[in-house]
């Protein structure tokens, strides 16, 4: 499939309703957005099209790749299988650091290489022994319609569905969204408003709204991820406070993830993180009480790693994305202390390792 033959789509899209002044307002995320005829959201895929709105991307994705599940990244969900992932165009944020920009700040359909069904995606993701699908590179809040739709054929396959996401979204699409998903890991981007505002363009309620409501009324495996940009994010004070608030309206058991950054988009004048500094906050997450904290982006085996939270007996050892050692039993407990370890673990560990398996699905016979 060349680029230049992927058109838009024209999928008419859920979550809007006209307003008095006739215009078309978006009810997906908490922008808003009010489109006169042939507007487009702050998203840029969602677009007003006569008297209804139209997801621009639906069947169309910026590439699909086998992956490990742990660079989603989540640790206790299936460690070690494979997960196939993809994602479209666009973003609802609009962070000044984004490290996926050429895909999330897409406003053409240049980056879309492939297209597909909901069940060709299924089936490839069958053919490459995947245990799992998962939304991503951009966020699938987004192309929320597409998403749900293949996590319905992934489903009728046996295959769970991941999605990773900022989190920012409205109170009914979320709960519709939600019910296809067996796993998500959220970027809890910062702990502070003005963060928030000035650098994503958006705020912080509403994403700790959908962690809670994940938490508290789904069944979804729930791991959260934090990018630490140097002087932006980092102090202690305010990894402090996001620690205690993980621990006092989550509990101790989401897996936290501190991601370092590097100079990327409109940020080149930051340094990357330094790994002193995931070390630290990784120290300030467990003396807050929380159980499974790692750390990304470094290489740090102890920060790779999970740990009993009650004996402290290393359980699953990784480097990188590589899993060293498996010593969970077969009902995912602590073979010194009998413990239950929170998450999703098969009786073994996978063992696709580190690699990266792109797929051009128009290359392969459905």
């Amino acid at each position: 499939m060349n680029a230049s033959h992927v058109k838009e789509s024209h999928y008419p899209a859920r979550y809007w309703h006209k307003i008095d002044d006739g215009r078309i307002q978006c009810d997906l995320c908490p922008r808003d957005c009010k489109l006169h005829e042939g507007q487009r959201g702050a998203c840029f895929v969602r677009k007003r099209e006569g008297e209804q709105m139209i997801l621009t991307t639906y069947g169309r994705s910026s590439g699909f790749c086998v992956d490990p599940i742990e660079k989603k990244p989540l640790n206790h969900f299936y460690p070690g299988s494979s997960v196939f992932s993809f994602g479209t165009a666009g973003c609802n944020l609009a962070c000044k650091f984004c490290q996926n920009w050429d895909i999330s700040k897409s406003q053409d359909m240049d980056t879309l290489m492939d297209q597909a069904s909901p069940e060709a995606i299924a089936i490839a993701a069958k053919q490459h022994d995947c245990r799992s699908v998962a939304f991503t590179y951009n966020d699938p809040v987004i192309f929320a319609e597409y998403a749900m739709d293949t996590a319905d054929a992934c489903h009728a396959l046996g295959i769970k569905t991941v999605a990773v996401t900022a989190g920012y979204m409205h109170e009914q699409a979320r709960r519709d969204f939600y019910a296809k998903m067996d796993a998500a890991n959220v970027d809890l981007k910062a702990f502070s408003e003005d963060f928030y505002f000035r650098l994503t363009g958006s705020h912080l309620q509403p994403v700790l709204d959908t962690l809670k409501y994940l938490k508290h009324e789904t069944n979804v495996w729930l791991e959260i991820t934090t990018l630490l940009i140097p002087g932006k994010n980092d102090s202690d004070e305010e990894l402090t406070a996001m620690c205690e608030w993980i621990m006092h309206a989550l509990g101790p058991d989401v897996p936290l993830h501190f991601s370092a950054f590097h100079p990327d988009f409109k940020m080149h004048d930051i340094q990357a993180t330094p790994k002193s500094t995931l070390i630290r906050a990784r120290e300030i997450a467990l003396r807050a009480g929380l159980n499974y904290v790692y750390t990304g982006n470094v290489h740090n085996i102890v920060g790779d790693t999970t740990f009993c939270p009650q004996c402290h007996a290393k359980l699953i050892e990784r480097d990188w994305y590589e899993i060293n050692q498996y010593r969970l039993t077969h009902d995912g407990k602590c073979p010194e202390c009998n413990i239950s370890i929170a998450g999703h673990f098969a009786a073994e560990a996978g063992h696709f390792g580190s690699r990266r398996i792109p797929v051009s699905l128009h290359r392969m016979r459905m």
